[in-house]
């Protein structure tokens, strides 16, 4: 079986995000999800409601699993027995990024490989930040997230106003 991680802090999640689990779903026996509880960030979502809401997201994707998980991804690539990892790439700057900590998990864990995705060209530009910038401002976003998170992510900035 092969298992795949796509791992993030989806703080809010994106169609972009969607984008990259619907098309690695379709490379793998089992993507699992996996939401990152970075202490050393301030998300605007907990965790629980972040793996909520990719959970709902994604629930018509039956080899798709969402599960939370802090520390280093190779540690939790090696507890989930993953020979892949997902990562989406937007631009060259993403690339240099990714390349650095792919190599340095593939010290760590020699049996595990990254598979880069380019995002697809219609959400080349967005990010989890573009979108929560844009709602901070009550911007529109409906064409950055899924019409079911923009409730979720308004509720966050309005009980922020108060």
């Amino acid at each position: 079986m092969k298992r795949a991680i796509y791992p993030g802090s989806f703080d809010p999640i994106t169609f972009g995000h969607l984008d990259i689990i619907k098309r690695a779903s379709k490379l793998c026996d089992e993507l699992i999800i996996g939401v990152l509880n970075n202490k050393q960030k301030n998300p605007l979502f907990s965790i629980d409601e972040r793996v909520s809401m990719i959970s709902e997201l994604t629930e018509n994707l039956d080899n798709v699993k969402v599960e939370c998980f802090e520390g280093l991804l190779v540690d939790f690539a090696k507890k989930k027995d993953a020979q892949v990892i997902i990562r989406g790439l937007r631009a060259v700057t993403d690339f240099e990024n990714e390349i650095q900590l792919a190599q340095s998990n593939k010290v760590q864990y020699p049996e595990l490989e990254t598979l880069f995705m380019t995002t697809s060209l219609k959400y080349s530009y967005l990010s989890s930040t573009v979108a929560k910038e844009f709602a901070s401002y009550g911007g529109d976003i409906s064409l950055f997230v899924p019409p079911q998170v923009i409730p979720l992510i308004e509720a966050k900035f309005n009980n922020k106003e108060k």
